[in-house]
């Protein structure tokens, strides 16, 4: 086995690809819990990583019918809106933005139902990681803003959550974008605009 190609303690968002029936990789948003004490690649880990899908994805769909996965570690906001908004398909696994990855197996360990909402958990064991790229870490506000508001939008019209607070969060992070972000930020937000109808 494995280990993860990046530190990470919390929750991480990642973009995941897994092979479809028409045999294209549908790209979409996965959120990694690392287990206590999070995660080191130079360290075993005591419990595995897991993720939750809700609903009956294409991510759900593919992890059930293939097994696994390629969970990735993009910087590019514009990849992250894609994969979270939008139906996205490749004819190979790996994203050129991708820094890092990992070929994962998946193993569902729970599910039930949540306000309405189907969901699954699963166990994922890595099978081969890379590393392609390694950056000094940077904060930016307008880079969080993005995967903050694809969270948001995501949950929209889902039974359990309130739409009005949701745009009122949607709009506070387009402001923040629209002060804080840099170029592939505001790339990222006009994607987000062309995929998600969330104003009132």
């Amino acid at each position: 086995m494995s280990a993860w190609p990046a530190r990470w303690d919390g929750v991480t968002e990642s973009v995941v690809t897994t092979r479809g029936p028409n045999g294209r990789w549908n790209v979409a948003a996965l959120g990694l819990h690392a287990p206590e004490g999070g995660v080191d690649p130079d360290e075993p880990l005591a419990e595995p990583v897991t993720a939750r899908t809700w609903g009956r994805t294409r991510t759900w769909r593919n992890f059930r019918e293939r097994g696994g996965g390629y969970v990735q570690f993009t910087p590019d906001p514009v990849d992250f809106v894609d994969a979270a908004c939008a139906v996205r398909e490749e004819a190979t696994p790996v994203l050129d933005s991708a820094a890092a990855w990992a070929k994962v197996a998946a193993s569902e360990t729970a599910s039930g139902t949540e306000a309405g909402t189907d969901w699954t958990d699963w166990r994922l064991r890595v099978e081969s990681a890379t590393v392609d790229e390694r950056v000094v870490p940077t904060v930016s506000r307008g880079h969080a803003a993005v995967i903050e508001a694809t969270v948001a939008a995501s949950r929209l019209g889902v039974d359990g959550f309130d739409d009005g607070r949701l745009r009122e969060r949607i709009r506070f992070f387009e402001d923040v974008v629209s002060s804080a972000g840099g170029t592939r930020e505001q790339a990222a937000w006009a994607r987000f605009e062309d995929l998600i109808d969330w104003r009132d």
